[in-house]
């Protein structure tokens, strides 16, 4: 293949000052790289940080949630009739992973020094802890019930700080009922801190007993349902699924149930999370036009310099489309040891920030205390991929350029 060997025979200039401008293929290499290292770390951060609150928004909140039409949107909520017909219902549901019921109470948590409002959110023995030992700073997640009070609490460091709170402290808790105030004197069991200041902030998770005490329900009546599924891709169907059979029937006591999903009871989270896939977008598209045009740029470089070349191949029979594709694997081998550089750099910073936490984030305004980082093999491939499909398009048009070489007048050209 001619057009490949006098390429690689120009890359690597065999002959001393036979060798491409290097000036011409550093720059090139150098775009590529840079715009490739960019679009990896980009993406991967972007990926993380959506992973990263998402996560911890569906920890607090599950994937769907049950709950009384009533209050939907209250912490002061009407109960919903939870049973074993219910259960069963939405256990058959293929994409149900895991079932557990929910209540809450708003109160007041008082010390000495300090006072603060608060929901007290109650759980039952089938509550999964997962999520809650993942960020636990001190103590153990309690075993909660729901038949007994153990009088045990879970709390965040951002209440444990104001209160001057620590494992094993005692605390008073006080709830406005029907012209009445209830005080309950609860223990400090553990202590967890996701840097959610939403949710940090105001809850405290204890038994389901007492809240429903608490709230004076029946022993089948629950604050809702929080529902885990097994493919977060299919959360839409699987809400619209489960609310043709659940929503808006009306239970015995006559509490209506209402069936919505985490994007749903949070529509301003995952609002903002879906811009940041549009700010990837303008930066892949901003990363791709430099290398692009560090590589047009690097190769009317080379045409010029090759002139002489390029008017001698001619005037041997050479054409043009033979010509053209000399340049244009040279453009390969530039534009693929740019892309090797760019991927070891991009991916040795995705590699550090994920190890060693290096950059820092303020997380009362991005939720994380580091920047998150989710190496993803697909979007890798695809990135590379479209990279080096896209210069090299890119070149196609500058490269007709030789076709107006005119093999006498290249024989003069200085």
């Amino acid at each position: 293949m001619i057009s490949f060997f006098i390429a690689k025979h120009i890359y690597r200039g065999s002959e001393k000052g036979k060798r491409a401008s290097k000036p011409a293929i550093l720059i090139a290499m150098v775009g590529i790289a840079i715009g490739l290292a960019v679009m990896l770390v980009s993406v991967a951060v972007v990926i993380g940080f959506k992973g990263e609150v998402r996560n911890k928004v569906i920890g607090f909140g599950s994937h769907i949630i049950i709950s009384n039409m009533d209050d939907a949107r209250s912490y002061e909520v009407r109960p919903i009739v939870v049973n074993d017909s219910l259960l069963a219902e939405l256990s058959d549901y293929k994409q149900v992973k895991h079932i557990q019921r929910y209540s809450t109470k708003p109160g007041i948590i008082k010390t000495d020094d300090a006072f603060q409002g608060m929901v007290l959110k109650g759980v039952g023995p089938e509550f999964d802890p997962t999520f809650l030992k993942q960020y636990l700073v001190a103590g153990t997640v309690p075993n909660f019930s729901d038949s007994t009070s153990t009088n045990q609490v879970l709390i965040s460091k951002t209440i444990a700080d104001k209160m001057k709170l620590k494992v094993g402290d005692k605390i008073y808790t006080y709830y406005i009922g029907d012209s009445t105030v209830r005080a309950r004197r609860l223990t400090v069991k553990g202590i967890y801190q996701t840097n959610f200041a939403e949710y940090d902030k105001i809850f405290l998770i204890t038994d389901i007993y007492m809240v429903n005490r608490l709230n004076g329900w029946k022993e089948d009546q629950y604050g809702g349902l929080e529902l885990m599924i097994r493919d977060y891709d299919k959360l839409e169907q699987t809400t619209y699924q489960i609310a043709n059979n659940v929503d808006k029937v009306v239970d015995r006591y006559g509490g209506i149930y209402y069936v919505r999903n985490i994007q749903q009871q949070n529509p301003q989270i995952f609002a903002w999370l879906g811009l940041l896939d549009t700010n990837v977008w303008v930066i892949l598209i901003l990363m791709i036009g430099i290398a692009g045009f560090t590589m047009i740029s690097g190769l009317l470089i080379l045409i010029i310099e090759r002139t002489n070349m390029i008017g001698l191949l001619k005037a041997l029979g050479a054409t043009n489309h033979t010509i053209r594709k000399i340049f244009l694997w040279l453009s390969v081998f530039i534009i693929g040891k740019g892309m090797l550089w760019g991927n070891v750099i991009g991916l040795l910073i995705i590699y550090l920030q994920g190890h060693f936490k290096i950059i820092k984030l303020n997380p009362a305004s991005y939720y994380v205390d580091t920047v998150p980082v989710t190496f993803n093999i697909w979007f890798f491939l695809v990135i590379n991929i479209c990279s080096f499909l896209v210069s090299l398009i890119m070149l196609l048009g500058p490269s007709y350029l030789i076709s107006k070489i005119h093999p006498a007048n290249s024989m003069r050209y200085e």
